[in-house]
């Protein structure tokens, strides 16, 4: 599996009706640091990709893309 985070960031919102502000509220950060995320430009770091698995039940490994599945083991 070679997806890019951006990716499948991108198709978590879509998948779950998020908007970049709604996730970024969530996580506590400001909306454009997500926009650079899914431009490609960043990406978040060890701690932000447990508060994202945290906050939304999903496995880190899904936005790591290591596995298709949102569900944790």
């Amino acid at each position: 599996m070679d997806t890019k985070f951006e990716d499948i960031l991108q198709e978590f919102l879509l998948r779950h009706n998020l908007t970049q502000t709604a996730f970024a509220l969530e996580l506590n950060i400001h909306q454009s640091q997500v926009s650079e995320w899914l431009k490609g430009k960043a990406k978040p770091g060890y701690d932000m990709l447990k508060r994202m698995a945290q906050a939304f039940g999903v496995s880190a490994d899904y936005f790591l893309g290591l596995t298709d599945s949102e569900k944790p083991l």
